[in-house]
């Protein structure tokens, strides 16, 4: 069992991966940037470019969504990305902005200002 780091203390593990290999579950000692998911599509290797933070990484499934974040983990200019497993065109993002508001349409439609209310979409949602 490896100790988990702090999210903006992992290292970035560049290792190749396919969609089926991405974790379930979010990871607590490595990063895995976009440019290691072979099937990335480009809209989400660009997800933080306007951002001031390229580097996108991994967070975890939320049932057949992909969680992706770019920008830091704390209150701070971010953006998240979900993309379905199965249904690759069908993407949604979530903007975290540094006063901890936040703007996003999850896949009922509805418009959230919560991140916590856009991931339960998106489990509701599959």
């Amino acid at each position: 069992m490896v100790d988990a780091l702090p999210a903006d203390e992992r290292p970035i593990d560049p290792t190749p991966v396919h969609t089926v290999d991405l974790p379930p579950t979010p990871i607590r000692d490595r990063n895995i940037p976009a440019e290691a998911w072979i099937e990335a599509p480009a809209e989400l290797r660009e997800l933080g470019n306007d951002l001031g933070h390229p580097a996108v990484t991994y967070k975890r499934r939320i049932g057949p969504w992909l969680l992706w974040r770019a920008g830091p983990a704390v209150k701070a200019d971010a953006r998240y990305w979900a993309g379905h497993v199965d249904e690759p065109g069908r993407t949604y993002t979530f903007r975290l902005f540094p006063d901890g508001t936040g703007d996003g349409v999850g896949p009922s439609g509805t418009r959230h200002v919560r991140f916590r209310t856009w991931k339960e979409d998106l489990r509701d949602h599959p």
